[in-house]
This record gives C-alpha cells, sequence and structure tokens, in this order.
C-alpha cells in the first residue's frame, strides 16, 4: 500500500470493519494458511482473518497499534518495525498470503513479492492518483500510479483488478483506489483454498465470488 506512515497515521486509525475487498477475495488464501498483514494498524484484517482460522502475522511500527490487538498467541505472531527504514522483520520468510490496505511504500514491493509462499495470494488495495483531489493522501508520492498494480504484479497471477472512485460507503471518506487480487502460481498442485487445482487438461479455477 502506498503511503508512508506519517502521512497516513490518521487514516491508519482503521475503521473496525476489513475492507470489503480483502473479504471478497480471502477465499483464494489455503485454509489455514497463515496470512501477513503489513502495517496492519489495529488489526481490522488480522482480527478478521483469525475468525476465519489463519494464523496471522503482524508488523506495524506503532506499539500502541500492535499492544491493541487482542488476538493470543500461537494464533498470532505481532513484530514492532520501522518497515521504511529498518531491516525486513521476516528475511526468508514465506506466507500463505499478504494483505495490505492503505500503504505504500515502493522500495517494500520487490520484498512483498518475495514473501508470498508458492500458491500464496496477494490481496492489495491502496489509493490511486485522482485522491489528491477528494482529500488525503495527496502528495503523488504515496499515490497509485494509472496500472501501476498491475505493473507490479505482472509476474502473478492475476485474478482480480479494480482501478476507479469510491464514493465511499457506511461513512468512509470518498477515495481513488486501486486493487489487486493476485496469485503466485503453485510449484504443484497441493495448494487450493477455495481453489481448484489444475490438471493436465484445465488450468487452475478461482473462483470469482
Amino acid at each position: 500500500m502506498i503511503v508512508n506512515h506519517s502521512a497516513f497515521d490518521a487514516l491508519h486509525a482503521d475503521a473496525a470493519a476489513p475492507s470489503s475487498w480483502v473479504v471478497r477475495w480471502s477465499h483464494l488464501v489455503t485454509p489455514g494458511g497463515v496470512v501477513l498483514d503489513v502495517a496492519c494498524g489495529h488489526g481490522r484484517h488480522a482480527r478478521w482473518f483469525h475468525q476465519q482460522n489463519h494464523p496471522v502475522v503482524l508488523v506495524d511500527r506503532a506499539q500502541a497499534a500492535i499492544e491493541s490487538i487482542a488476538i493470543p498467541a500461537p494464533a498470532c505472531e505481532a513484530v514492532v518495525a520501522d518497515i521504511e527504514n529498518g531491516p525486513w522483520p521476516f528475511a526468508g520468510r514465506q506466507f500463505d498470503a499478504v494483505v495490505i490496505a492503505n500503504y505504500l511504500w515502493r522500495p517494500l514491493m520487490p520484498t512483498l513479492l518475495a514473501s508470498l509462499a508458492p500458491g500464496g495470494v496477494l490481496i492489495y488495495e491502496t489509493f490511486a492518483q485522482g485522491n489528491e483531489t477528494v482529500g488525503k493522501p495527496s502528495r503523488l508520492d504515496f499515490l497509485l500510479r494509472p496500472g501501476e498494480l498491475l505493473e507490479t504484479c505482472r509476474t502473478l497471477r492475476i485474478v482480480a483488478f479494480e482501478e476507479g472512485f469510491l464514493e465511499g460507503p457506511n461513512g468512509e471518506k470518498p477515495r481513488f483506489v486501486q486493487r489487486i487480487a493476485a496469485v503466485r502460481k503453485a510449484m504443484d498442485a497441493t495448494h487450493s483454498g477455495g481453489v481448484l487445482p489444475a490438471t493436465a487438461s484445465s488450468p487452475p479455477r478461482y473462483p470469482l465470488c
């Protein structure tokens, strides 16, 4: 997600409800698979995946935010780290899903893609150019360029992509967004969330719901 924390602290306070985009595509994650929630804030997505019986790994720079997420160990691994200015705290590890919402730090993108296990799912939603006309973030450094997520994820299997304007339902602010659900190719047919594995005669099927 594309925002420097300093620009996003107010927005990062997170509504309690998880993103509808994250919920919609979460069925692609392997049942029981480990979900990495990047820049997790107060844990709206972490709590939702925990309720779906996924172990969760969380990272955020804000100690208070991390401490507010009441998910017990061993179902939750919570890490306080500055992922923009410090080392990546999960070096060498891969996850069944990487989830990012309302956060963008372009130098980290190759690391996030490398953190997907074979068959792993990237679910990403953040602000896009045009948002400067309706509110914050407004700096172009923190807004996705047209089609940028598609280009960034070109090595993955794109299941869904949207780019456009949201009026702001349920009390949310109007915003311009890009959002994507993409899967790293599995090395074999053992991975299946809501996904029917490939056979010799047919490709994998990613249910659209």
